[in-house]
């Protein structure tokens, strides 16, 4: 019968532990994968002390008590870091936009820079998590920056689960129960604002040349990339009609790509108005012909060009957008609330619910996939609407009492 093993105190070492040439202690296993690991500690037992000068971890008896527990439970991280499950992640998702590629690499960086990144994920609990993004937003991160890197890394642990690396997922929690939500919700222009600022707009000699296409963004509700992308051939006069189905985009690196609408509900035709029309003439009628027109994943006649004779995007109009109202806030003493292209999508969705329209109507000229985003997301019914449909339900039953007399 063979001796048994023992450390140098005398103690017996049980299988698969060993005490190095160094005096420290190693204990090697097989992991699920068929791949050789080991654990390491400069003490066998909690009762042991540190050597001084080395640094302090868990027994090695006690990593082998979690080891055996993960084990049992199916599951065990073979030393993966937050930065690797998180590449791991993105390896995965093979169909995504390259606005959502680059959210990616921004998040990618951030957990590069920070010791979080570093962490193994066996070792992250939720308060871990918690204290993670609270962090963040107390360095002065926005909730949305925060929210798009949550949207990252639960569905990144929720794989690790899947997998079977860890046993639950530590950022499954509601965001906005730890984090204060500092996101300016968009709101939509009164009657009187949207008339003030495309007077404005009309009158001014350096921005009147935007004046159709910021009357078309309000009359229509479209994206500003819808907008951006489309060419003299979308618009029919014959049919009164305008198409939507594709984006115009740039990428970091520079490059034009024509990209399918947001959702399949955004490709839609639209009917268009007469005033709407003769904006979109006027536009032609003005358009000075390049001596080549730029061309995007074979589309040509983009309404609006750059000096550089390639098609505005959505960053153009953000910015005269911005000086506009820069401009008008210093002239007027009643100031314009903060106005972009999407404040005037939700301008349009809101005065098409004050005009009566069906709500699946307005979803499809959204170009919505979901009605709850058309009603609760870009309508801004307040008081003085309610009050008016109030009055508007009196008038109408004081007149059909008067009628069944």
């Amino acid at each position: 019968m063979s001796e048994k093993r023992r450390d140098t105190k005398g103690r017996i070492l049980h299988e698969g532990e060993y005490q190095e040439k160094d005096g420290s202690y190693t204990y090697r296993f097989t992991d699920r994968n068929k791949k050789r690991k080991k654990l390491t500690s400069w003490r066998l037992t909690e009762a042991d002390v540190t050597p001084s000068g080395k640094k302090h971890k868990k027994s090695l008896r006690e990593q082998e008590k979690e080891l055996q527990v993960l084990l049992y439970k199916g599951v065990y991280n073979d030393g993966t870091n937050v930065c690797e499950l998180v590449e791991r992640y993105i390896e995965t998702k093979t169909s995504v936009s390259h606005n959502t590629r680059a959210m990616y690499k921004t998040v990618q960086r951030m957990l590069a820079n920070d010791p979080f990144g570093r962490k193994t994920i066996d070792k992250i609990k939720f308060s871990d998590a918690k204290l993670f993004l609270i962090g963040l937003q107390t360095a002065g991160r926005s909730f949305s920056s925060i929210h798009n890197i949550r949207s990252v890394l639960r569905p990144a642990f929720q794989m690790a689960v899947e997998d079977e690396l860890l046993p639950y997922n530590p950022f499954s929690f509601e965001l906005s129960k730890i984090l204060i939500n500092d996101s300016v919700q968009r709101q939509s222009l009164t009657s009187k604002q949207e008339r003030d600022f495309l007077q404005f707009v009309k009158n001014d000699q350096h921005f009147c040349k935007y004046y159709e296409g910021i009357y078309i963004l309000f009359k229509t509700g479209i994206r500003i990339s819808e907008f951006c992308g489309l060419t003299i051939s979308d618009i029919d006069f014959k049919e009164h009609t305008l198409n939507i189905d594709h984006q115009l985009h740039r990428t970091q690196e520079g490059v034009y790509i024509i990209v399918p609408t947001k959702t399949n509900a955004g490709t839609r035709l639209l009917p268009i108005k007469k005033d709407v029309e003769e904006c979109f003439q006027s536009i032609f009628d003005n358009r000075i012909a390049p001596k080549t027109e730029p061309m995007v994943d074979g589309r040509i006649g983009f309404l609006y060009l750059d000096k550089n004779n390639m098609p505005m995007i959505s960053m153009h109009w953000e910015k005269y957008f911005q000086h506009i109202c820069q401009k008008y806030n210093k002239i007027y003493k009643v100031q314009m609330p903060k106005v972009t292209p999407h404040v005037c999508r939700h301008t349009y969705c809101t005065n098409m619910v004050k005009s009566g329209i069906s709500a699946k109507t307005l979803q499809y000229l959204m170009g919505h996939s979901s009605i709850e985003v058309t009603l609760n997301v870009y309508t801004h019914i307040g008081y003085s609407h309610a009050k008016e449909e109030i009055n508007k339900l009196e008038d109408d039953s004081i007149s059909n009492a008067k009628k069944a007399r």
